[in-house]
């Protein structure tokens, strides 16, 4: 009797401990519970994660800004609000410097590969510096964006006097060179502003044109590729702390250069399917500028491209070498325009 107290009570206590390693991650985002990331590159990993976990890590995801606004991700993520934050870091301007030259115009073809690129460089000399606070896991870019309107953009020239919305802050400082006027507010409200006149265009990918609705209100599409916009994946880092160390190898290895490309790939694909229905729509103007038009508009992003350095100068670094990590980094992945 004695002995199978004892072994009655190895296997409760078994149990219990293979219980207490269970968990429950809340991971928010601002993004529609229909966008193209929430319905692949995050179905697929967090499904990954369960699996690889053996079903001890699982998770709880609230869309749509459910837990707070966009631009206030980063920080419900450091404060311990969710556990896992989807961020826009442009959404906070001049807060990170360095990964902000990832929005400097004539950057990146393509989106997957450069967010490889960017994880690679960002990830390995100044995630710890700018973002010490919280675990960096992933990098999202969108295929590149362009503008969008209920008028034609041409050339720089096109921009002075028009009220643009700008994916993030060193395009709303790209903007402003040309003489425009930003309206920040985050993606899921750019068909408002749009709607109500408080903009006349936006800088955004072609699948916001469905995404968010913004066919409805913007006719015109400059079919030029502009710029990216690069979300990040973040981990608090209590959450992180909190996990088993075979939960912790679980997440690391989803939290690579190799997922960050993964992880962008179905949003890059479903932009590719909106740009071609506006091109085939007798509804949508889109715009294939000549290679003059290109020039003018590569010479007009020189400043913002300068002024970004400067930023990252004035935050202690060397901008150059900076720099010249992200390119090498984008050229090494055929990433770069």
């Amino acid at each position: 009797m004695k002995r199978l107290l004892l072994a009655t009570t190895a296997i409760l206590a078994t149990a219990l401990a293979a219980h207490a390693q269970e968990v429950t991650l809340r991971l928010s985002h601002w993004l529609p519970p229909q966008h193209a990331v929430a319905e692949t590159g995050m179905v697929e990993w967090t499904e990954s994660i369960t699996a690889a976990s053996n079903g001890t890590i699982k998770f709880e995801i609230f869309p749509a800004q459910q837990l707070g606004a966009a631009a206030d991700h980063y920080d419900m993520t450091r404060d311990g609000i969710v556990d896992i934050g989807y961020v826009n870091p442009g959404y906070t301007a001049g807060r990170f410097p360095i990964y902000e030259l990832t929005g400097v115009p004539f950057l990146a073809s393509t989106g997957p590969a450069a967010g490889k690129a960017i994880h690679e460089w960002y990830a390995g000399d100044y995630a710890d510096a700018e973002m010490s606070d919280v675990y960096f896991c992933l990098v999202n870019p969108h295929n590149p964006g362009r503008f969008h309107g209920n008028q034609l953009i041409r050339v720089p020239d096109d921009v002075n006097g028009l009220n643009v919305r700008p994916a993030h802050s060193t395009m709303a400082r790209f903007i402003n060179s040309l003489g425009g006027s930003s309206v920040q507010v985050p993606a899921p409200e750019a068909r408002e502003a749009i709607a109500r006149g408080t903009a006349d265009a936006v800088t955004i990918p072609y699948e916001a044109m469905k995404v968010f609705s913004l066919a409805e209100v913007t006719k015109f599409h400059n079919d030029m590729p502009l710029y990216l916009s690069s979300q990040v994946m973040l981990f608090n880092l209590d959450s992180y702390g909190r996990l088993t160390d075979d939960q912790k190898t679980v997440i690391d290895e989803h939290c690579t250069p190799d997922w960050s490309k993964r992880f962008s790939e179905g949003w890059a694909v479903y932009d590719e399917g909106v740009r071609q229905e506006m091109i085939e729509s007798p509804d949508h103007e889109v715009y294939t500028p000549t290679d003059e038009e290109i020039s003018l508009w590569r010479a007009a992003a020189q400043s913002t491209k300068d002024s970004s350095l400067q930023d990252v100068a004035s935050a202690g670094n060397d901008a150059e070498r900076v720099w010249n990590g992200l390119i090498e980094a984008l050229e090494a992945n055929d990433a770069s325009y």
